[in-house]
């Protein structure tokens, strides 16, 4: 035992290794979409597990770096990323991480297509898939409300496998009087008197606090045209692009990247719009009604990027159960151990299977085939996916670096970033009371909770009186009961339990259909 040294963790194809994966896909996938899908996500398991854990490793290494100054004083304000972020970004072209949900050929199974490639890109791509989730968000705003002429102009390039044509996007919501409440967003917009290659409308003036994808070639971000009404109400929304046939920055001063706890890989950065020419989307007003299309788009890719995260993580502490011994014998023959992988393992597979039920439906919306309680579902469920999905992937993460002991603490194993990264998931796009707030707004303004009620009860987790859904739907159901007699502010004070607690049983009816 004097030389002894131990082996860390390791990765084999992450499709083939993934049961969950391989079942369910086979068991909703129609036949023709199988024999594309299966053999394509075969092959990306393997690079998840080969050439991209290298490219991802060079990104974290060699971060981001902001030069605002040429050598000679000149303002250029360039962002220099390594070798292997644009290795990462090619892949996703070539692979079609954002082309296959917009090439529509399985109809709305191509987004469920297109979510298990994400699901296998994300956890080896050094948090790239961040940028194809705001293009992807980006493509499906243009896709409902360009013009022709600008669906023409972006679109191709947004969903584009050829890496030398394809874009990525920026959403740029944030300024510094606050996050997810955008009311207080003060850019302003003013007519455009100049000439635009994209036909800009207006030009931006104010500073956006975080920007996302600071590096991609078009953006989408809220503006208050002049004369608009104060409040969230006078907000639209507007196309830009960041660079001119120059390849300057349009107008773009950059202050800052932000120095993040995680997802170190990704620029993201503090600016300012200095007369930036942007082209108004789908007429003035209802900014905050359109990018909600954008948001719907990148919920759901934060929750399954998290889906992703927590497998990744749960595949190294797998892995490793079988090489590390302790009092005698391996991890995985410690009855305690097994034990709380097993529960970590449950926790996973209720996020993803209700991943993978809010992604086709929206693959059902995007082709028009949802149902109006379906798209009901759609609307209300989505923040509770991604608020329910955050959680579990954090409480995973931590726990297995725990199970690595003294080598989860150290840099160097790489295990302190799956902790780092898991707690961006419960931030970007909505923390988790400002979502369960989206859900009480759904309740509300949509009157879903009986269509809520209804379905849960359509399912064969009630119909079969299964003994972990009644005991959750029984607490469910004396809550609401409850709450009905209260004051508003009680839904309020009561709207994080009760978005956890739907994210319980609508979980716990999926794995029961799934049998998984």
């Amino acid at each position: 035992m004097k030389n002894f040294y131990q082996d860390g963790p390791s990765l084999t194809n992450t499709f083939q290794s993934d049961a969950s994966l391989q079942k369910l896909l086979k068991k909703i996938l129609p036949p023709e979409c199988q024999k594309q899908a299966l053999p394509h996500l075969d092959h990306l398991g393997q690079r998840a597990a080969s050439d991209m854990l290298e490219w991802a490793l060079e990104a974290e290494t060699y971060p981001p770096v902001h030069v605002p100054f040429d050598p000679w004083g000149r303002r250029i304000d360039d962002i220099r990323v390594s070798s292997g972020w644009k290795n990462l970004e090619k892949m996703a072209a070539e692979e079609g991480i954002v082309a296959t949900a917009y090439e529509r050929k399985y109809g709305a199974f191509s987004r469920v297509y297109q979510m298990a490639l994400l699901y296998l890109y994300s956890p080896s791509s050094a948090i790239f898939s961040c940028p194809l989730a705001m293009t992807d968000g980006a493509a499906r705003a243009l896709e409902l409300y360009g013009t022709p002429d600008l669906k023409n102009r972006a679109l191709p390039h947004l969903t584009s496998r050829d890496p030398k044509t394809f874009w990525t996007a920026g959403q740029w919501m944030t300024e510094r009087t606050g996050g997810s409440d955008v009311s207080g967003t003060s850019t302003d917009a003013h007519a455009f008197t100049g000439e635009s290659a994209f036909g800009a409308t207006h030009s931006l003036h104010g500073t956006k606090w975080f920007t996302s994808a600071t590096t991609s070639q078009m953006a989408l971000t809220l503006a208050r045209p002049d004369g608009a009404a104060a409040g969230s109400k006078g907000l639209s929304l507007f196309y830009l692009e960041l660079r001119n046939a120059e390849n300057q920055l349009n107008h773009i001063q950059i202050h800052r990247l932000k120095d993040k706890l995680g997802t170190k890989a990704l620029p993201t950065a503090e600016l300012s719009l200095q007369g930036t020419p942007a082209r108004l989307v789908g007429g003035e007003g209802d900014g905050i009604k359109k990018i909600a299309s954008v948001l719907n788009i990148t919920r759901i890719y934060n929750s399954m990027c998290a889906v992703g995260h927590a497998r990744r993580a749960l595949d190294l502490a797998q892995n490793y159960s079988h090489k590390r011994k302790a009092f005698g014998k391996l991890l995985i023959d410690h009855p305690l151990h097994q034990e709380t992988l097993r529960w970590l393992e449950e926790d996973f597979r209720r996020s993803f299977v209700f991943c993978f039920h809010i992604a086709h439906l929206l693959g059902k919306e995007e082709v028009g085939e949802i149902s109006a309680k379906e798209r009901t579902l759609l609307r209300t469920l989505t923040p509770v996916l991604k608020l329910y999905t955050a959680k579990k992937a954090i409480t995973i993460s931590s726990e297995v670096v725990e199970m690595f002991g003294g080598a989860g603490y150290v840099e160097d194993t790489g295990l302190p970033r799956l902790i780092r990264d898991a707690q961006v998931f419960s931030i970007w796009e909505g923390t988790t009371n400002v979502l369960s707030l989206d859900m009480l707004r759904a309740f509300e303004k949509e009157q879903s909770l009986p269509v809520v009620i209804e379905y849960f009860k359509s399912t064969t987790a009630y119909k079969n009186n299964a003994p972990a859904f009644m005991k959750k739907w029984n607490e469910f159901e004396q809550l609401i009961g409850k709450l009905q007699k209260s004051a508003p502010e009680e839904w309020e004070r009561n709207a994080r339990y009760l978005a956890l607690l739907t994210g319980d049983l609508i979980s716990d009816a999926l794995l029961i259909e799934h049998e998984l």
